[in-house]
């Protein structure tokens, strides 16, 4: 049997249950030195936080999706500014272009008798045509003749290449043997321009252009022996006196269309001779 003494004992001895906590809550403290016991939490197994979560995600299936609370502040799009197109100058018409497409034309569609006015001749192309066979032995024709080309014209010219070997003029293929330019559009009605009323008459002894170089087509081939003669030419730049050919393609079926085109235009052609 126990004595009063030992129950007693027994009594203020605290149980091992009951310290644990107590250590627990010694052993956590804040950073100010004081003690803040903290409250216990249960740890849920796996299966408990897996039934937990279940219902929850049935619920947010159900649920419609609900719209975000409308706000006092109205979100605007940045608005992209436009692109302004380019002003663009308009250039005047060449004065030889517009002679034709107010004069010329209408006069050609009275002689010729055509149905539509696209059936009017007209001046498709010119090319432009050095022979450089020269430039064989010497390489500074081929140095000057594109800038005077150039000049000439307004367009930058090509440098042609020999096609094939030819002994008896030792070329040989690949060589560089000529300058060409091919005009169109302003550029070309320029140059018809320049060429008639400023070319032509400086010509030494000048009495026409002949009337019968024309290919049966109504295109009109004409030859200059001297590149002087167009103001463009500066002589301190000029090595050697050096001619070229122009060749004037129209859309002319006959040589009757294509020498009535070009007598309208102001080209000047012989005269005939009769006895």
């Amino acid at each position: 049997m126990t004595t009063d003494a030992e129950n007693s004992a027994a009594e203020q001895e605290p149980t091992a249950a009951e310290e644990k906590p107590k250590r627990a809550t010694r052993t956590r403290r804040s950073a100010s030195g004081e003690s803040a016991p903290q409250p216990r939490t249960r740890r849920r197994t796996a299966a408990a936080a897996a039934e937990e979560a279940a219902p929850a995600a049935e619920v947010a299936v159900a649920e419609p999706a609900t719209e975000a609370p409308a706000t006092g502040k109205t979100t605007r799009r940045r608005s992209t500014p436009k692109r302004t197109k380019p002003v663009v100058e308009q250039r005047p018409l060449p004065r030889l272009m517009g002679r034709y497409r107010e004069e010329i034309r209408a006069q050609l569609i009275n002689e010729f008798g055509y149905s539509s006015a696209m059936q009017a001749p007209e001046v498709k192309k010119v090319v432009l045509n050095v022979g450089l066979g020269e430039g064989l032995t010497n390489t500074r024709a081929l140095e000057t003749t594109p800038g005077h080309v150039a000049a000439i014209t307004g367009q930058k010219p090509v440098i042609t290449k020999a096609r094939r070997s030819v002994a008896g003029f030792k070329v040989r293929e690949g060589q560089s043997i000529g300058v060409m330019v091919t005009l169109r559009g302003r550029r070309m009605y320029e140059f018809l321009d320049r060429m008639i009323s400023t070319a032509l008459p400086r010509i030494r002894d000048f009495r026409g252009v002949p009337r019968d170089s024309f290919d049966g087509r109504g295109n009109y081939a004409l030859g200059f022996r001297e590149q002087i003669v167009f103001p463009e030419i500066d002589y301190g730049s000029v090595d050697r006196v050096r001619g070229f050919q122009v060749v004037i393609t129209t859309s002319a079926r006959t040589d009757a269309e294509g020498f009535r085109l070009l007598e309208l235009m102001g080209m000047p052609f012989a005269r005939v001779q009769t006895n």
